[in-house]
C-alpha cells in the first residue's frame, strides 16, 4: 500500500498520543484556574490559549525536547505546554533555535522539525481556519510551514552554491590582496627612495 509524506505526520501524532494514553496523561491540557482581576491595569486579560496534546506542533515539539535532553515524554509536558500556550505552532522555530544553542537555523540545510522538510503546512488547514483573504480561497496558493516559512530543503543543491559563491569570493580577495600588496610594495619603494636621497 503507498504511503504518502503526510503519513508520516499521522503516525508522529499517532506515535506520541498513544505514549500519553499509556502514561495516563489526558490528550488535553486542565484550564488553570482564572487570574484575580488587576486594578492597576484594566486592560489586562485572564483568558489562557488552550492546548491540546493531541496536535501535531505539540507531539512535535514534546519529542524535540525529549531527544534533546534524553529524557522520555512525560518529563517535558509542562514544558510543551508552556511553550504551546506562550507562542503557538511558530514557537517550535524558536525552541529549536535555543536547542541549538541560540543560533539562527538555516531551514535550507537543517530539515524543518515539524514540516520535515517539505515547507508546506503538514496539517493542511483550510484558507477559513488559516484567514487567507477571500479571492485567495480558489487560486491554489500554498499554505507555507509557519517554522520554516517555505524554505526549501536542498542542501546538496545550495551547498553546490554556496560554494560557487564562496570561490568568487575568495578569488576577489586574493585579487584585491593583490592589488594591495603591488600598491604597498610602490609606497615602500617611493619611501625607501626618499629615505636614501636625504
Amino acid at each position: 500500500m503507498p504511503t504518502t509524506v503526510f503519513d508520516q505526520f499521522t503516525r508522529r501524532t499517532a506515535d506520541v498520543t498513544a505514549q500519553l494514553t499509556t502514561l495516563g496523561i489526558p490528550l488535553t491540557v486542565p484550564t488553570p484556574p482564572p487570574a484575580e482581576p488587576n486594578p492597576t491595569d484594566p486592560w489586562a486579560s485572564s483568558y489562557t490559549v488552550p492546548v491540546d496534546r493531541s496536535t501535531l506542533a505539540w507531539c512535535t515539539a514534546v519529542q524535540m525536547l525529549a531527544d534533546h535532553h534524553h529524557t522520555g515524554i512525560d518529563r517535558q509536558v509542562p514544558a510543551t505546554d508552556a511553550l504551546l500556550r506562550e507562542l503557538g505552532t511558530r514557537g517550535l522555530a524558536q525552541l529549536h533555535s535555543d536547542l541549538h544553542g541560540g543560533a539562527p537555523i538555516d531551514y535550507r540545510f537543517t530539515r524543518c522539525p515539524y514540516c520535515s522538510g517539505i515547507g508546506e503546512d503538514p496539517t493542511q488547514p483550510t484558507c477559513a481556519e488559516v484567514g487567507c483573504p477571500p479571492q485567495y480561497e480558489f487560486a491554489g496558493h500554498e499554505h507555507l510551514c509557519p517554522v520554516c516559512h517555505g524554505d526549501d530543503y536542498q542542501p546538496q543543491w545550495f551547498a553546490e552554491e554556496h560554494m560557487t559563491e564562496l570561490a568568487e569570493l575568495l578569488a576577489d580577495a586574493i585579487a584585491k590582496s593583490e592589488e594591495r600588496d603591488s600598491l604597498r610594495y610602490r609606497i615602500r619603494t617611493l619611501l625607501r627612495r626618499r629615505t636614501v636621497r636625504t
